[in-house]
């Protein structure tokens, strides 16, 4: 199991390399989770974990690749984003599903749920990133 680490310079995050398995996703939960109860910010919670998860099922399914990255950071005193990185370089496809779709929803949950959201470019690959915002709860 790999710590969780904060960054030492720069916005407060925590990062954490897991493998491209099912199993991931749980482990991503848990780190948003502890960023967003350190942070005090307890009602992005629900949220940003669902955000993750569904940032972190889409690398799992569609990259191909062995290891991912996930980091949530605190861009200021009520703005959180996470970012999953892997190294593929296939962009994801929101679409609206249809009500007999089985998959294909989660990006529309993602779009729903962020205040943002988008995709970059890496030299060795690309990052998916969800933005949140809260109101006043956070500590100074």
């Amino acid at each position: 199991m790999a710590a969780t680490r904060s960054n030492a310079i720069g916005a407060p995050g925590y990062r954490e390399t897991l493998r491209c398995r099912p199993e991931s996703v749980r482990r991503a939960r848990r780190l948003v989770d502890t960023a967003l109860q350190t942070w005090g910010l307890d009602s992005l919670i629900d949220d940003m974990t669902l955000v993750t998860s569904e940032l972190v099922t889409n690398a799992v399914d569609h990259s191909r690749c062995r290891y991912m990255h996930v980091r949530i950071s605190r861009l200021g005193k009520d703005r959180v984003r996470v970012a999953v990185t892997d190294r593929s370089f296939v962009r994801p496809v929101l679409r609206e599903p249809s009500q007999y779709d089985q998959n294909g929803r989660g990006l529309f949950l993602v779009e729903a749920l962020a205040d943002c959201w988008g995709t970059e470019r890496r030299s060795f690959g690309k990052s998916v990133w969800a933005e949140l915002i809260t109101e006043g709860e956070s500590n100074p």
